[in-house]
């Protein structure tokens, strides 16, 4: 009986086929393995917590727990002192937020230190912790997002757009907070104000750094995207199609101010892209105007009868902070220290935790 081989094509579909198999059930192991660790670290946290507010006991036992552990498991790591301190802030600061009890347990536990440590507001925790699920962040990315506020900048915000009046509802939404009112784009390289090629050329070069920047859902189609309208030809900056929103989002960088005729320009670009580039099951395109800076007042008439979707946000090349956020952040020497420190579950916070009462591109 002669063997069959198999047609190159079936292998190669049979192969991908049980290579991505193989993937997903690492994956889901992967996740497993996670949410038990940190289901484990909850319990022994709250195990800690209740006694100490039950029983009296001070913060020896807790010194005294890490030894007893470490002897008896001596092959596992994570019984520190410090990080049973650690497990004991994040049952007190997380168990009154059952929202959150389910997202602390989708990301590693050196993400969730970094987000307790870094942010006390309970909505801003909620958004990091969101989008470190969505965006699969190492401890790096997040860090960095943490750093340059994304939260206040994605949410927080007065943004200027017109997407209330030009989609439909659920999308305007969606749209809203795709978009940031301020993009950090000082992984650029560029320490003064450079013209938009070249400024494209360098995000081109970077374009995994841009979507991380722009957030989850981006994925990029190409620079001066070319659409030919009878016998003249129309470049757009960068191109970007948004899974979630479903979307072509155009983007249009501008070196200087804002003026109003780039609104009216967008526009034009939108219409093009509706009418000759748009997929028929797909939403209406959206543009996104980047400028050094703007008046508010100037954007808010300029939009103004614009019936497309289009929105206008400044970009920063360098780490110094947006008008906005000024004297909001920490003094940047106490960021750049806590930054060379190396987060992980055996480094602390800061200090140990007081005790308390109960109480891709698109195809």
């Amino acid at each position: 009986m002669s063997e069959i081989v198999p047609p190159a094509r079936q292998y190669a579909e049979f192969l991908a086929n049980i290579k991505r198999t193989i993937q997903q059930a690492r994956t889901r192991a992967y996740y497993g393995a996670n949410k038990e660790l940190i289901g484990l670290y909850w319990n022994i946290g709250r195990e800690i917590a209740e006694r100490q507010e039950r029983e009296g006991w001070g913060k020896s036992v807790v010194e005294r727990l890490s030894r007893d552990l470490r002897e008896e498991f001596p092959g596992l790591s994570g019984y520190s002192s410090q990080n049973l301190w650690y497990m004991r802030q994040f049952y007190t600061e997380y168990r009154d937020y059952s929202n959150l009890q389910q997202l602390v347990g989708e990301i590693p536990w050196g993400q969730n230190l970094i987000i307790l440590s870094k942010v006390k507001n309970i909505k801003e925790r909620e958004f990091y912790l969101r989008l470190t699920i969505k965006s699969g962040w190492s401890r790096n990315v997040l860090l960095n997002q943490i750093k340059a506020k994304a939260y206040e900048r994605q949410v927080m915000s007065n943004k200027q757009h017109n997407f209330t009046e030009t989609l439909p509802e659920h999308i305007a939404q969606q749209a809203n907070e795709a978009m940031k009112d301020v993009y950090m784009l000082d992984f650029l390289g560029v320490g003064k104000p450079v013209v938009e090629r070249e400024m494209e050329r360098r995000m081109v070069n970077k374009i995994r750094d841009v979507i991380l920047e722009l957030g989850y859902g981006f994925s990029f189609i190409g620079n001066q995207y070319r659409i030919k309208l009878n016998d003249k030809e129309y470049f757009i900056d960068l191109l970007f199609f948004h899974r979630k929103l479903r979307s072509l989002v155009a983007i249009e960088l501008k070196a200087g101010s804002f003026q109003p005729e780039y609104a009216g320009k967008m526009n034009f670009y939108l219409n093009l892209l509706d009418d000759l580039v748009k997929e028929a099951d797909e939403n209406p395109s959206i543009g996104i105007i980047l400028c050094a800076d703007r008046d508010r007042v100037e954007v808010e008439y300029a939009l103004r009868g614009i019936d497309k979707p289009v929105g206008v946000a400044e970009y920063v090349l360098t780490k110094k902070l947006p008008k906005n956020l000024i004297g909001k952040l920490p003094d940047s020497n106490v960021i750049e220290a806590e930054i060379l420190k190396e987060l992980g579950a055996e480094r602390p916070l800061k200090s140990k935790p007081k005790m308390r009462k109960a109480k891709g591109k698109r195809k």
